[in-house]
């Protein structure tokens, strides 16, 4: 893949890389007369893994309103462009298309002058190790724009007119690159501290870039397990023979910073609410058997509801055309036990200073411009049969809804509304103030992983119980919350989605249980049949507690809300785990197989399955967008399954 530079292309990339990079000391000579002799490969890579942070505008709508709401981390209802309801904005996909050319086309540069350097005799003695180092990242780049669109180019921005490659040959072509790579990294080169400093993820600790490219072969090869299980196992297990990302300092994660640049936070745009989704809460509910007593401070308790207890309906405020199995009520308190990791991840509106385990404040109040935040108290408007105003205090309460189209309902409940914000668990703010480190692969998906293959029968080395174990003690101990390891790792209760944590405790849930609750506009209370939904994409409903469907929910809420294309990839690819379908109260226009006769079961077509290709792209080279089309295997919308996923 050698391909000689043209100074015109070596001036843009350096033109790039000098303004991502603090010192560029080496060069002093015209950009325009510039050789592969002068530039130095680093900073192409270090330009190429900084820009991939995302900068505020791409951050915000592809990892937020994107990748967030097609993976269910957050509530998002607004349903002009909500990806889950089949719903797209064309300047989001150009500019996330647009930017990650841009970082591919970095380390594509890396690359090509770390060989010219090789050829010519300039190189350094760490330059064969950059090159395999940048092929490694450029895999990753590479994977996280397929598995949004599908069919990608191999050969993009390396000197050639690029052609289109198929899915199934784009992820062919990335595992026997990692596998490649890996092999020809020298672990003994030193390293000086300039170098180091230009590496924002390992600081080029080559070791750790050898268990990233590792695990990142088990990710690849699991994702193909449904289409291609031959191949997966042979990748994987060859894989698991390696060094991997198994303790938290060998996480990939990048520092972030407050500002309006690359590296500020992915998650910081304040008017972004990022509120508790239904999927999280249905997988969190009851979890582990950890007693929100247990894990609230004294002043929180009165607020905590018996176990038993379903909340406030109201029917003519929430849709009940979904199945989430928590539709049409409200939850006025706090839960009677609750996985750990919610309170840490979430705040609770209302609760204005509690901190988590670290030290830091939950709450946060974005947008910081407005008051909307701390108000509490809402009106719910007259509507149907009840026509009854009904004032609310959302103080101290853990309660959200289902994405979808709620008509009337919607329109009268202000909590489904901007003026909603603070009145709905939301995510914390440790995740929203640019003082993190962006995480692109920890410790507790290796695991997961390893718990997968080994269910599945390949030889990874370990047993699935124990590396499931170990994947719930890796999160549990970066959130803080090890202190009920142990309880949770024996619990039997179930979640509301019928899911148990402990791992010799396969017994399916009875399919329907009774919970006490109160009619939101009389008072009166009463008891409700609830049912276990049936994820009928799964193994046709009939199955919730199986050592599968363990493993993906709690690696579902390890990853949020760091990894959330990995949460959508894992629904795509399994049906996993239960995802409610979106209300249809009025029939969804890009969604058309859903309707007010089928919501209570899982199809595909229910769920976003890739992005549309850019506007810009089909635009400029028509050719190009006809053949990815023609690769896809169906039409270029967004419910078209990519080739590894379900059908």
């Amino acid at each position: 893949m050698k391909n000689k530079l043209s100074k015109f292309t070596i001036a843009l990339a350096l033109a790039a890389s000098i303004s991502a990079c603090s010192k560029f000391e080496d060069i002093n000579t015209d950009p325009n007369a510039a050789s592969s002799e002068q530039v130095q490969v680093e900073y192409f890579l270090n330009n190429s893994i900084i820009g991939a942070q995302q900068n505020p505008d791409v951050a915000e709508r592809s990892f937020v309103l994107y990748w967030k709401t097609a993976g269910h981390q957050h509530l998002y209802y607004v349903n002009d462009f909500a990806l889950n309801v089949g719903s797209y904005n064309s300047d989001w996909t150009n500019a996330y298309w647009s930017s990650s050319s841009s970082w591919l086309n970095h380390v594509n540069t890396a690359i090509q002058i770390a060989e010219e350097k090789a050829a010519n005799g300039t190189a350094k003695v760490y330059n064969n190790n950059l090159i395999q180092v940048s092929r490694i990242w450029r895999a990753y780049l590479m994977s996280e724009l397929s598995d949004i669109f599908g069919p990608i180019p191999i050969d993009a921005f390396q000197g050639v007119n690029p052609k289109f490659n198929t899915t199934e040959e784009v992820y062919h072509f990335l595992l026997a690159e990692l596998k490649d790579a890996v092999s020809k990294i020298d672990e003994s080169v030193a390293r000086t501290d300039k170098l180091e400093k230009l590496d924002p993820a390992y600081s080029y600790n080559w070791e750790k870039w050898v268990r990233y490219g590792n695990s990142m072969r088990l990710r690849l090869a699991m994702r193909i397990a449904e289409v291609d299980p031959g191949t997966a196992q042979t990748e994987f297990e060859d894989a698991a023979k390696g060094k991997l990302i198994t303790t938290a300092d060998h996480t990939f994660k990048v520092a972030e910073k407050s500002g309006w640049d690359d590296l500020s936070g992915v998650m910081s745009r304040e008017w972004n609410e990022q509120q508790l989704s239904a999927t999280l809460n249905n997988l969190y509910l009851g979890l582990g058997g950890i007693k929100s007593k247990d894990q609230l401070p004294d002043s929180l308790h009165s607020a905590i509801k018996p176990a038993n207890y379903m909340g406030r309906r109201f029917l003519d405020h929430y849709s009940v055309k979904t199945n989430d199995p928590s539709a049409g009520f409200f939850f006025d308190g706090l839960p009677h036990s609750i996985d750990p990791r919610a309170y840490e991840t979430f705040y609770i509106p209302g609760d204005f200073k509690r901190t988590n385990k670290k030290g830091k404040t939950i709450w946060s109040n974005f947008p910081s411009n407005e008051t909307t935040p701390t108000i509490t108290e809402v009106t719910l408007a007259k509507n149907g049969a009840s026509n009854k105003e009904v004032k609310l205090d959302t103080k101290f309460t853990w309660s959200t809804m289902a994405n979808g189209d709620f008509g009337a309902k919607g329109t009268t409940n202000p909590i489904r509304s901007k003026a909603g914000v603070g009145k709905i668990p939301a995510l914390a703010h440790e995740y929203r103030s640019s003082d993190n480190k962006r995480i692109f692969f920890a410790d507790w998906e290796t695991y997961f992983l390893l718990a997968e293959g080994a269910v599945r029968g390949w030889n990874v080395g370990t047993s699935a119980q124990a590396a499931y174990e170990n994947g719930i003690k890796a999160n549990f101990e970066h959130l803080g919350v090890s202190q009920y390891l142990s309880a949770y790792l024996n619990s039997q209760d179930y979640n509301r989605a019928g899911t148990s944590v402990k791992f010799t405790h396969t017994a399916e849930p009875s399919s329907t249980y009774t919970m006490d609750y109160v009619d939101g506009y009389t008072g009166t209370a009463g008891t409700v049949s609830v049912k276990y939904p049936d994820n009928t994409i799964y193994k046709g409903g009939k199955v919730k507690n199986d050592l599968l469907t363990k493993i993906i929910t709690q690696k579902f809420i390890a990853n949020t809300p760091w990894l959330p294309l990995e949460t959508w990839s894992d629904h795509r690819r399994l049906g996993l785990p239960f995802f409610e379908n979106p209300a249809v109260e009025n029939p969804l226009t890009n969604m058309p197989d859903i309707s007010s006769s089928n919501y209570m079961t899982n199809q595909v077509s229910f769920f976003p399955q890739r992005i549309k290709y850019p506007s810009n792209f089909e635009s400029a080279d028509q050719k190009g967008y006809n053949q990815a089309v023609s690769l896809l295997g169906g039409n270029d919308n967004v419910l078209t399954p990519l080739w590894w996923a379900k059908k």
